[in-house]
């Protein structure tokens, strides 16, 4: 077992992956801001050692990297990584010592699709600053694998979903009115017919993916698609939260600027944002080399994220059980 580094511990992904990476008897070093506890308590963070450290500062002050090569890591797993710079500067900190790097990329590293499921191999259409980001990150780390530098293996999780914080709803946005409409039977707009495709993923079985990705020698110099088994329609998604309530979904297919009058600009925006990709994600090659088994459907997770937004007040479903 070995040093691990985990950037970003505390987040979505590092509250289910560092408590499994100490029972798997890593030493673990959670590297976080120092400004919230993980999203659920668990005793194996007693045995980690946590590092208070400003990404943003320390990358501006071009100290980030050599801050990080300095706790000796064998594995680096790096989950706030979102600009080439970036990780160029932690990549050229680590290549003396060449341990592991594991890193959190997006499925959005995809724009449109011509083929579904989108594969790994597939050109990189990505658009937007996160998602263009993103896949310059890609394109680098696969560069300094084959150059002989810092190993790296890159995961690109779906929409990470859990208990905790607000998940992507079946309007593809954060609205909570949407699990209102659903809940008491309310019409809920849809574009599109409702035909847009989103495709989750619990936090957990992300975490199960970063886990095996460090036991899989195979799996240095690719990438993979990390989310749940099948990806869903937002009509599909509305049918199945619905359903949680014992009643079929009321939906009113509409077109774009009568969405965006009653979702608000905000809202219709982030929809759009989700619909325009569609990606469905395949993950044939994470099953096949990291042996990726997700545990929850995208319904298994949004019931999970619902759960805790009702008994959180964050959600408002009418007192009703599901």
């Amino acid at each position: 077992m070995g040093r691990v580094v985990v950037i970003g511990a505390t987040g979505h992904i590092g509250t289910y992956l560092v408590p499994r990476l100490v029972n798997a008897g890593h030493e673990v070093i959670a590297v976080s801001r120092g400004g919230r506890e993980p999203y659920h308590p668990n005793p194996q963070w007693n045995a980690v050692t946590r590092v208070t450290a400003d990404r943003d500062a320390e990358d501006a002050a071009g100290t980030f990297g050599a801050r990080i090569a300095a706790l000796r890591p064998d594995v680096v797993i790096d989950l706030i990584c979102f600009t080439a710079a970036s990780a160029g500067q932690l990549v050229d900190a680590l290549r003396p010592s060449r341990p592991l790097l594991v890193h959190c990329g997006t499925i959005w590293v995809h724009g449109p699709a011509l083929r579904v499921p989108v594969t790994e191999d597939e050109p990189r259409t990505a658009y937007g600053e996160y998602g263009t980001g993103k896949a310059e990150i890609e394109a680098l780390l696969h560069r300094e694998t084959l150059a002989g530098g810092v190993p790296a293996v890159i995961l690109h999780p779906g929409h990470i979903s859990g208990p905790g914080w607000p998940v992507i709803t079946p309007a593809g946005n954060l609205d909570p009115a949407v699990w209102t409409h659903l809940a008491a039977g309310q019409p809920l707009a849809l574009p599109d017919r409702g035909l847009g495709v989103l495709h989750h993923v619990h936090a957990d079985d992300v975490a199960q993916a970063f886990e095996l990705a460090l036991l899989r020698p195979a799996a240095i110099g690719a990438s993979f698609h990390v989310a749940a088994g099948q990806a869903m329609t937002l009509r599909g998604l509305a049918a199945g939260v619905a359903r949680w309530f014992g009643r079929e979904p009321v939906l009113d297919l509409v077109g774009w600027a009568e969405f965006e009058r009653r979702a608000g600009a905000g809202p219709a925006g982030a929809t759009r944002e989700h619909t325009d990709r569609s990606i469905t994600a395949s993950i044939d090659r994470a099953r096949q080399v990291l042996g990726y088994a997700p545990r929850y459907s995208s319904l298994d997770a949004l019931h999970e994220a619902l759960t805790w937004l009702v008994a959180h007040d964050q959600a408002d479903v009418g007192g009703q059980r599901f």
